[in-house]
């Protein structure tokens, strides 16, 4: 297999995760949160143990770690290790949620942008966490 049909088939089983993750959250994210993590990490080991040495890569500058990419083995391993982490964060939300008594509608919002744009997903879900919590405080 291509190391371009490996990034369609890591894309497309994150996206497919991603929309059981948002439709049903609470089944899904204990077994999601585990087994398509480990199955990523399996293949970005692969994808970085094989990737071709860079000897100008590194991660001291832009410019080292641009180069640690130029790949695109390494740029595959690189794209499965946010894919892996991302869906990560987007598990524990969801079962960190009720917790904080958030209601699964409110972290939709937070899964999408988890999704796309990772950090940012993960502060909206940490500042509605903190809404909440103010909340629960003030009705005391």
């Amino acid at each position: 297999m291509s190391d371009a049909q490996l990034f369609q088939y890591a894309n497309t089983t994150a996206l497919c995760c991603w929309v059981i993750l948002i439709l049903i959250p609470r089944r899904a994210a204990p077994i999601l949160r585990l087994v398509v993590p480990v199955g990523m990490a399996l293949l970005y080991i692969w994808a970085l143990t094989t990737a071709p040495a860079n000897p100008v890569g590194g991660f001291g500058s832009l410019a080292q770690v641009k180069a640690l990419f130029a790949q695109d083995r390494a740029l595959l391993a690189g794209w499965v290790h946010y894919l892996a982490f991302d869906l990560f964060v987007g598990c524990w939300m969801v079962l960190d949620a009720p917790e904080h008594k958030l209601h699964r509608l409110l972290v939709v919002p937070c899964l999408l942008l988890t999704f796309m744009f990772g950090p940012a997903g993960l502060l909206l879900y940490y500042l509605l966490r903190l809404a909440a919590r103010q909340r629960y405080v003030a009705s005391q």
